[in-house]
């Protein structure tokens, strides 16, 4: 058997050294060209402050708040007064409704600044020996004032302004009052100075150049109110003052005291009318026109966010409606509602 295994073992060594192996290499020689890369891919350039339509809409209403000043007020007054049967002092059941509505706008861009006001003011009353309501307040004022920065706290500029009331008017069974009878017209070009003090913000216009209307539109209406028999309106020419004061006192604003005293001073009666421009002994070209005095104070107290206090005054004189000082007080209490953009 050993002999069996030294025969194989010796047969292997022989093939072993017998094997061979050939390899053969082809010579290569490398190309020069370089490779080309395609790229199907599209591209745009951003930049880093890109277009925000959330964030202009937000740059547009923040300049539109810096220029523009929004102040609407409503109130709603009212009193009730009731007395029983047999009440022995003197008294009469009375229902007295005040509705009042004060709107003001500012826009202010550079040197030119605008404003625009409107207020309205109805009120009725009942008593129990008239059987019917009547109205003891009616008016519709609005105003714009355009003006443009001058020198310092000086504008130079125009004002306007125009009233008259909602409903007509009685004085017992005559008809003194309805829309557009009377209805004013005032307008004038001068100069506003304000004071520069934020705890005094007063405000004084002078107007070398001003014009005071009349209308009578009506001519049912027993009172012409200066307005010549026949015609319908009067014109005057002349000068105005006007004084503006306008303040909030208190964290939540619960005090706010507002007063203006407009007074025109004219010299040329009804110039519209060019017969009395014709001078003669009883009616000379320029007459004297006897000053219009028009103070109006306002006082508002808010005992809540909803419920406040008013009390108005106003003094006016105008001596083509009556020789006398005519005098109107009101004192309100009722339902608020304010708003303000700033």
């Amino acid at each position: 058997m050993k002999r069996f295994f030294l025969f194989v073992a010796a047969a292997t060594m022989t093939l072993a050294t017998e094997a061979t192996a050939q390899i053969s290499v082809d010579e290569v020689t490398p190309t020069t060209a370089k490779p080309e890369f395609g790229n199907d891919m599209k591209t745009s350039e951003v930049e880093s402050d890109f277009y925000s339509e959330a964030k202009h809409r937000a740059e547009r209403l923040a300049i539109r708040k810096e220029r523009n000043l929004v102040d609407f007020s409503a109130n709603l007054h009212g009193s009730l007064t009731a007395f029983s049967k047999y009440w022995k002092a003197s008294g009469e059941n009375t229902i007295t409704i005040l509705a009042n509505i004060n709107f003001l706008h500012t826009y202010k861009k550079g040197k030119f600044t605008i404003n625009n006001t409107a207020t309205a003011k109805l009120g009725y009353n009942r008593t129990k020996s008239n059987g019917g309501w009547f109205k003891n307040v009616d008016e519709i004022a609005l105003s714009t004032a355009p003006q443009w920065d001058m020198v310092k706290n000086w504008t130079y500029g125009a004002n306007v302004k125009f009233r008259t009331q909602f409903a007509r008017g009685y004085n017992g069974d005559n008809l003194v009052s309805s829309i557009m009878s009377p209805g004013y017209l005032d307008a004038s070009v001068g100069f506003t100075y304000t004071l520069p003090l934020e705890k005094f913000p007063l405000k004084i216009n002078l107007a070398p150049l001003a014009m005071s209307a009349t209308y009578l539109s009506n001519q049912m209406v027993t009172e012409r109110y200066g307005v010549p028999e026949g015609d319908k309106s009067k014109y005057e020419g002349g000068f105005s003052v006007q004084l503006d004061f306008d303040r909030t006192w208190g964290k939540n604003g619960w005090l706010r005291y507002r007063t203006t005293a407009y007074s025109f001073y004219g010299w040329i009666t009804d110039i519209s009318s060019n017969k009395n421009f014709v001078a003669s002994e009883t009616k000379p070209k320029y007459e004297h026109v006897v000053p219009t005095l028009r103070w109006e104070n306002t006082f508002d107290i808010k005992a809540t966010k909803y419920f406040s206090t008013q009390l108005y005054f106003q003094l006016y004189y105008n001596r083509a409606e009556s020789s006398h000082l005519q005098v109107q007080s009101m004192l309100s209490v009722g339902l608020t509602y304010t708003f303000k953009n700033k």
